[in-house]
């Protein structure tokens, strides 16, 4: 499996208009987590954001939202920020702009947000143009929590290493992220925390 732990330069320099991190000047930490709400990983997320006094955003799908509604309140109820992932999770690569779209609004539905974040960061130049109002989030950590060739230690040391201030840093809040995300986020969690950063919504 091939993906950058940190974006590189050029690539956000390739999709300008995109949102891949944030010039703060401060120790400000941008956690995201996509593919929620998760009957599991969310509430255990949740309570491990709590004892730092983190607060993060989360990338919903459509589906999920609906299948879960009580966790999708309980994210919003503590502070945290929603996001649309879309309804389904399709790649934009793979699927015809109108069926695209057509996924996002409906997400749009059930999730208040003006972001939005393409599922495996895949979207076309014609999806973006025909995107109006939203902002495109994308990230500037990914922390490989989904890679089953990845252990947990260094998914944490991934983390750990590449996240600076103004970053913006993905966890997943599903089956297949669950034993790296939960071992990798409380220990990502304190470590940034000792060192005096806070974590905030995306603004």
């Amino acid at each position: 499996m091939r993906y950058f732990v940190k974006t590189p330069w050029w690539l956000k320099k390739l999709y300008p208009r995109r949102i891949w991190d944030f010039d703060t000047g401060e120790k400000i930490i941008y956690l995201s987590f996509d593919d929620g709400p998760h009957p599991v990983a969310t509430p255990f997320i949740l309570d491990a954001l709590k004892k730092y006094k983190a607060k993060a955003s989360f990338f919903c799908i459509g589906k999920n939202v609906l299948a879960y509604p009580d966790l999708y309140r309980r994210i919003q109820e503590e502070g945290h920020r929603v996001a649309n992932h879309s309804h389904n999770h399709l790649d934009g690569y793979k699927t015809p702009d109108k069926t695209y779209l057509g996924d996002i609004h409906e997400a749009a539905a059930f999730i208040d947000s003006n972001l939005f974040r393409p599922p495996y960061g895949r979207m076309t130049a014609s999806q973006f143009r025909k995107l109006p109002g939203y902002k495109i989030i994308m990230w500037d950590v990914l922390s490989g929590d989904f890679d089953a060739s990845l252990s947990k230690e260094k998914c944490l040391e991934g983390v750990n290493a590449k996240t600076k201030p103004g970053s913006i840093v993905v966890f997943h809040e599903n089956d297949k992220a669950w034993e790296k995300m939960s071992y990798a986020l409380p220990r990502f969690l304190d470590n940034f925390h000792q060192q005096g950063y806070i974590f905030s919504v995306i603004p």
